[in-house]
């Protein structure tokens, strides 16, 4: 190990600081140079938009800092040289040995010489004077301790010529020099250095007793200087290679204490707090070389006379764990058991204890030592377990080591001895593991676990038919705990668990056990609503009520059945209606039992020989509640019951005429809501009877009375789909689109005009208002995109209509391409004259052309209101465009004359659109002469007047205009 000394630190540090200086200063002096060529350009050397645009962009190189590390030694030799009576040629001999040391640093650094031999690399040249590696370094300081014998300074040159020596691989040097320096600078201030530097020379060239001795010098001088930790550890080694392991290991103990005494002794040294990267190396190697010492003495028991301080039972048991990992990794399985548990044995109620102890079970575990692992835990479990001495002395340590094995052991000894149990049949076996789960539910009763192993508890009991306990134990596990994956089957286990319990037992015993199984049963059903199981539990809970004539919890039950998410089997809720609808007939809520029957009836089969019992109450229910309303003269309610007799009755031929008559008596009776929901629940119960075909008109009827348009729409919709003549079927469509105008459903409305052009693309003059009439109902809607969209099928339609087309459809996809062309002319007016001028103006240019080819089409119908508007619109284009130009906006920079030629330029590049326009407008003007005077005719001579105002401007001579323009 080496140390450079402070003074050439200093000389490279301001060596840095003058060339970081000079940096700066080069940075300083180009920035002022740069600003200074900006600021000599003439106002003729003005930029312009073009001169800029071409202008290559120079930034000068850096030329950077060069050292001149060279040149101050060659400074150095030539005064050398120069001055050999000098007083300060002492100071100039050090000075160029230190620059000749960095210099030999900085080349072996870079790769271009070796650090030792002395000699260069292969095909590497000094330079002219310039010895390889640190012999010239080597030179300077042996030439200045001959020269000056008695120089002040003389410890540091020795120090450094030592220092070359050893970098340049000379170690019988560098260590001869050290001995010289240690004896005749005995208060140096390298002393400690330099001792530790010849301790590790020493023990480099196996000189084992000197490196002792020179290492015992400054352990025995002050656990101050920085050396002492290494010199320490390095002394230890130094003995324990000359076979003293005894001795050597006071000064490992020594180490140890200084990194492990007072600190955390369970946690890990990787994650120790204060100890460094470093620290933590130290530490682990002089654990290493401890267990080597242990294991060449007598193991474990040479560690307790060691323990000579309190404060060593900080990290005593790391001694113990790293002579057993060491004997592990030697393949020394017993060995190392025998260390863990001779610190196990000598303090069982260390922290560490169950730690080093699974250690063991590890150990035996993967030697494959399968009964001493069983028996392991055992003991484990019994040392170590919730109720244990260790636990209550130690509870911290217990609930961070212990407690998880204990419980995994725990739990792992009932699974082997349940396993066993399977395969034995045995009941001795099942009483093993039962005691290892009552054990594991007793020790770690909130534990999740817990929930588990009470449910295997009491699976074992009921393997050994003690179905009482069984039952209790299943309750418990399902119940006492939070909801867990048996939570579920142990409730069902429980009831089945009291079936076994009820089966011995006499009829007249068994009461008490049918009422806890009725109980269980409800809360299984309150536990587990959700649960595939439940609805046969409840079922049957249920029916036992009923039996017993509990008739209100019997419905209770049942009504939880019937709630079940997800729903019960159709046989369980049949059941359940079942017992509801008996219970209320037998309490006189007949409402309540037609509503049970019928669901009932709706449950059952066909066959089913209960059936007909079933309807015959309902019809009971049903005929009771009907007679009650007439004695009361309540005719309406009486209507009601008679109808629902023909409901309950099926097989009665009467039943769909009796329900048709009495909607249309109740249209008669202006009762329109009534007769709807009649009419509609004929058309759903009998779809395929012959009156069926008459409901469509009726109920359009009573939904137009009503004011129902939507409905009424509906029903049209309808006739629509079934008619099978297609003039009926058009002409429904049609008016059921009117009629969802009318109830403003626009979305149905457009639905049903979009079945009519999908179904009748003829008559075209028809198709094609009808595409119009879509377009008006987007553009009602507020839907912009729906509007453009129907438009331009609307267009497309109508330009393919070949023969069939006529002046109005023509009229009406000339339209169509006007409100089409409006989009690309608001895309142009966006764009606007902005720097960059020339994007701008390319992007311009092209919205307008799209813009322009929209109109065209419109032009093209040749349909005159529309001819004209389009001219308008086309010709103001032409005229935007020139007046964007002339406003457009200026580039920066430009001088006054610029300014006035680009004014200029742009006038002539604006006059050919103003033209364009104005010859447009007169275009249009002359629609005049053929009769058409409308609104963009008017416009077109309003545009002329302000472009051509000499000509168009006077009111008063608006019919010479107008002549003008024929």
């Amino acid at each position: 190990m080496t140390t450079s000394s402070a003074e050439p630190g200093r000389m490279r540090a301001a060596l840095a600081a003058a060339l970081a200086q000079r940096r700066r200063a080069l940075a300083v002096l180009g920035a002022v140079l740069l600003v200074a060529c900006s600021s000599t350009r003439g106002p003729a050397e003005e930029p312009t938009l073009k001169t800029l645009a071409d202008r290559p962009l120079q930034l000068p190189a850096d030329p950077g800092v060069k050292g001149d590390e060279r040149a101050a030694i060659d400074a150095y030799r030539s005064y050398l040289k120069k001055a050999p009576g000098d007083p300060q040629r002492p100071e100039a001999l050090r000075r160029l040995g230190d620059l000749e040391m960095e210099n030999a640093d900085a080349r072996v650094i870079a790769g271009v010489e070796p650090a030792a031999g002395g000699g260069a690399l292969p095909g590497a040249v000094p330079k002219k004077g310039e010895a390889p590696t640190y012999d010239a370094a080597v030179k300077l300081y042996q030439e200045l301790l001959r020269s000056y014998p008695n120089a002040p300074d003389n410890d540091r040159v020795l120090y450094q010529l030592a220092h070359a020596y050893e970098l340049g691989g000379a170690l019988e040097s560098a260590l001869a020099v050290l001995d010289r320096l240690v004896r005749e600078y005995p208060r140096t201030a390298y002393f400690d250095e330099a001792q530790f530097r010849r301790g590790e020379l020493m023990f480099t060239l196996r000189n084992y007793a000197g490196a002792e001795q020179a290492y015992a010098s400054i352990v025995h001088k002050s656990e101050h200087t920085p050396y002492f930790e290494r010199s320490l550890y390095m002394h230890g080694w130094s003995i324990y290679k000359q076979g003293r392991l005894e001795d050597a290991l006071v000064s490992f103990f020594g180490v140890l204490d200084l990194k492990l005494i007072a600190r955390d002794e369970t946690a890990r040294l990787d994650s120790l707090e204060g100890l460094s990267r470093a620290d933590r190396e130290l530490v682990e190697d002089t654990l290493r070389v401890t267990s080597l010492c242990l294991e060449s003495l007598q193991g474990a028991e040479s560690i307790p006379p060691f323990m000579t301080s309190a404060l060593r039972h900080d990290y005593e048991y790391r001694i113990y764990e790293n002579l057993g990992e060491m004997y592990l990794t030697q393949e020394r399985i017993k060995d190392a058991a025998d260390a863990f548990l001779a610190f196990v044995r000598r303090y069982p109620l260390h922290a560490q204890a169950p730690v080093l102890q699974s250690r063991v079970i590890a150990i035996y575990q993967q030697a494959g030592f399968d009964s001493l692992v069983i028996e392991a835990k055992k003991e484990y479990v019994e040392r170590y377990g919730a109720r244990s001495q260790f636990a209550s002395v130690n509870n911290a340590a217990w609930l961070q080591q212990a407690r998880p094995l204990v419980k995994a052991y725990l739990a792992e000894l009932a699974r082997i001895d349940h396993a066993k149990a399977q395969r034995t049949h045995r009941s001795e076996d099942r009483q093993a593991a039962i005691h290892w789960y009552r054990e594991l539910i007793d020790s770690f009763p909130q534990d999740p676990a817990a929930a588990q192993a009470n449910f295997l508890l009491a699976e074992l009991l009921f393997e050994d038919t003690r179905y009482a306990e069984a039952a209790a134990e299943y309750e418990k596990a399902a119940y006492h705990y939070l909801p867990h994956a048996k939570s579920a089957d142990a409730g069902y286990a429980a009831l089945l668990a009291y079936a076994e319990v009820r089966k011995p037992l006499p009829p007249e015993s068994r009461a008490a056990v049918d009422q806890s199984a009725i109980e269980s049963a409800l809360r299984f059903g309150y536990a587990f609503p959700q649960d595939p199981r439940v609805g046969a539990v409840l079922t049957d809970a249920a029916e036992k009520l009923y039996a017993l004539r509990q008739l209100d919890r019997a419905a209770e039950t049942a009504q939880m059945v019937l709630k079940l998410q997800p729903a019960a089997s159709a046989d369980q809720q049949r059941v359940a209606w079942t017992v509801i609808g008996h219970a209320a007939f037998e309490s006189g809520r007949y409402a309540q039992a037609e509503q049970a029957y019928t669901e009932v009836l709706a449950r059952s089969a066909a066959t089913d020989p209960a059936r007909a019992a079933i309807t015959e109450r309902l019809a009971g229910a049903v005929y009771k509640q009907g007679e009650e309303a007439r004695t009361a003269g309540h005719l309406r309610e009486a209507v009601d019951a008679f109808m629902r007799v023909a409901t309950v009755a099926p097989a009665s031929p009467v039943r769909a005429t009796a329900q048709f008559d009495a909607a249309s008596v109740l249209i008669e009776l202006k009762d329109w809501p009534a007769a709807g929901r009649t009419l509609e629940d004929f058309r759903q119960r009998y779809p395929k009877h012959p009156l069926q075909d008459e409901i469509g008109a009726k109920l359009a009827v009573v939904y137009s009375e009503n004011g129902q348009w939507g409905q009424a729409a509906a029903e049209f919709d309808q006739l629509a789909a079934r008619a099978a003549d297609p003039a009926l079927a058009s002409g429904a469509l049609l008016q059921a689109a009117e009629l969802h105008e009318k109830a403003k459903d626009r979305p149905a409305a457009s639905a049903s005009l979009e079945r009519y052009l999908q179904r009748f693309p003829a008559p075209f003059e028809t198709a094609i208002d009808v595409r119009a009439r879509l377009v008006r109902l987007a553009d009602e809607a507020g839907n912009g995109a729906l509007v453009l969209a129907r438009t331009r099928e609307l267009m497309v339609a109508e330009q393919q209509g070949g023969p069939a087309r006529t002046d109005h459809t023509r009229l009406l996809g000339a339209r169509a391409a006007l409100t089409l062309a409006e989009p690309a002319a608001a895309e142009y007016r966006k764009v606007a004259l902005v720097e960059p001028l020339k994007k701008q103006l390319k992007l311009k240019k092209s919205r307008m052309e799209d813009a322009l080819k929209a109109y065209a089409v419109a032009t093209d119908y040749g349909v005159a209101d529309v001819t004209t508007e389009a001219t308008f619109r086309t010709a103001e284009l032409y005229r935007d465009f020139g007046q964007s130009l002339l406003a457009s906006q200026r580039p920066k920079g430009l001088s006054k004359d610029e300014l006035e030629q680009y004014d200029l330029m742009l006038e002539e590049q604006a006059y050919p659109f103003e033209e364009k326009a104005t010859g447009l407008h007169e275009a249009n003007a002359r629609h005049s002469a053929e009769g058409i005077y409308d609104r963009w005719v008017r416009s077109s001579f309003d545009a002329l007047a302000k472009l051509r105002p000499v000509r168009y401007g006077k009111s008063e001579q608006s019919e010479e205009a107008i002549d003008a323009v024929r």
